[in-house]
């Protein structure tokens, strides 16, 4: 009895590292219990009124239901319009959440060759979807899971620092996203590390064909996820394994922390 009494605590010393998305899964978490289920239990509770009293009234009492039933009304308005005001966003959080555990089944790939994996490697205010921790580098990887069209062609083109999807430009630019990441990345390191690694910035566009033009060449390499595991395996070895070793842990530090 008095070991079931005492103070207990957790087994586990650190936090668990972070699964493709975990980001996104939260966000939409928050966004079914703060912008969905709220306006719905409210909704239900006033229509539940609104039958009571209807109930009253065709019973015996002589209830005035139809101010509870203009409230009704009222909040169930309410209720639709910010269920459907937020169904476009929970779809499209959905959508990416999809998108970023694809690209790190990819990922797993690289985990045989001896390369380092995390996902959902959050800062302040932003995250960074996937890093790959290898002797041909680092890699900070932005995942972009933009919609196609149904029917026709599916071509991302890349030509320097332009992606077009389909001809059309992206609303946020996912070259600066990438870039943003990379330099995050690249400044945690030096911060923990005392010394300054090269990061690569990636944008991973899953289901796209991605299309270089002739054009100038960018430093941020925009690919289908498939191709990644290909991609970082081609470039030249640049890392140690204690280097690899090193930069794994303090990113590791800085996840669970």
């Amino acid at each position: 009895m008095g070991r079931c009494r005492q103070a207990k605590r957790s087994p586990l010393k650190h936090k668990a590292l972070h699964n493709p998305g975990e980001s996104l899964q939260y966000e939409m978490q928050e966004l079914l219990e703060d912008q969905v289920l709220l306006p719905f239990v409210v909704a239900v509770m006033s229509l539940t009124f609104a039958v009571y009293e209807w109930w009253r009234f065709l019973v015996s009492a002589p209830p005035r239901p139809f101010g509870l039933t203009a409230l009704a009304i009222g909040v169930c308005a309410w209720a639709a319009r910010r269920f459907f005001m937020q169904r476009q966003r929970y779809r499209n959080l959905a959508q990416g959440l999809e998108g970023e555990k694809a690209v790190g089944q990819f990922l797993e790939d690289l985990r045989a060759e001896g390369c380092r994996v995390f996902h959902d490697v959050v800062g302040e205010g932003f995250n960074v979807d996937h890093v790959v921790i290898s002797p041909h580098g680092i890699f900070a990887i932005e995942t972009k899971t933009f919609s196609k069209p149904k029917r026709g062609e599916v071509k991302a083109t890349v030509n320097g620092d332009t992606v077009l999807f389909n001809g059309q430009a992206p609303c946020r630019d996912p070259i600066v996203q990438a870039r943003a990441a990379r330099d995050w990345v690249r400044d945690l390191l030096h911060e923990t590390t005392g010394r300054r690694f090269p990061v690569r910035a990636v944008v991973a566009v899953p289901g796209w064909f991605v299309e270089r033009s002739n054009g100038p060449k960018s430093d941020v390499w925009v690919l289908n996820p498939k191709a990644l595991p290909a991609f970082v395996q081609h470039e030249p070895v640049v890392l140690k394994d204690e280097d690899v070793a090193l930069v794994s842990s303090r990113l590791v530090n800085h996840i669970v922390q």
